[in-house]
């Protein structure tokens, strides 16, 4: 079963009209897709069942789409349900957020400077530190301009030495801690005062015969960079 966290919001466009979709209505819409009946969805959402037509009807008057469609009859002589296309296009977008919210809920949160744009080949650099990071041009951002950096843990590779590929960004650094995080090693280095993290595999870690004090490279793309204005 797909989880969300309580409070999550998914913003739904359809055409010009949008809505705010929380957990609960989120959840509401999983089930019914699951459960194929709208009661039943309900108890497992712990709502009433007024509440979750009253939750449909929001959905469906505010993007004047529908959503889920009912029959009579069904399993043990009640009414099922079942999710439109549309409906079910809305909650594949919102489990695509969810993964990607569960896959990058760990980052990297660096203050920085813009120190410079390279209209030509649609980057800029920016500086934390003595160190300089590339990132994709934004054009609502200026030379001089305070931003903050976030780099998901899981974007941040870490090599024995410096290689040759599109990765434009590659610092030597030492590791400062190792840790045991679920399934996956954190690894924290300290590249010239900055301290960043990365995930890794065991089996990473085996073959790359990691140890604390030991000095390593970490590469990350620009465009794995998102950027936010100070």
């Amino acid at each position: 079963m797909t989880k969300v966290k309580a409070g999550v919001e998914y913003k739904i466009n359809v055409g010009e009209n949008n809505f705010l979709l929380n957990s609960k209505k989120f959840q509401l819409l999983n089930n019914i897709n699951s459960l194929g009946s709208i009661t039943e969805a309900a108890k497992l959402t712990r709502i009433s069942y007024r509440t979750a037509l009253n939750y449909i009807e929001k959905i469906e008057s505010s993007l004047e789409i529908s959503v889920v469609s009912t029959s009579k009859g069904g399993k043990g002589g009640g009414g099922s349900a079942k999710l439109t296309s549309e409906g079910k296009l809305i909650l594949k977008e919102c489990k695509k957020i969810n993964a990607i919210m569960e896959l990058h809920k760990e980052v990297n949160e660096l203050e920085a400077i813009v120190i410079s744009i390279n209209k030509e080949e649609q980057v800029m650099t920016i500086k934390l530190n003595n160190i300089d990071i590339t990132i994709p041009m934004n054009e609502k951002y200026h030379v001089g301009d305070k931003i903050l950096a976030l780099i998901s843990y899981d974007n941040i590779f870490i090599m024995l030495k410096p290689q040759e590929s599109s990765v434009r960004n590659i610092f030597k650094g030492q590791i400062t801690e190792i840790s045991l995080n679920e399934e996956m090693i954190r690894v924290k280095v300290d590249v010239g005062g900055i301290y960043l993290y990365s995930n890794i595999t065991r089996s990473a870690e085996e073959n790359l015969n990691l140890k604390l004090g030991k000095d390593v490279y970490l590469g990350f793309k620009a465009v794995s960079i998102a950027t936010l204005k100070l």
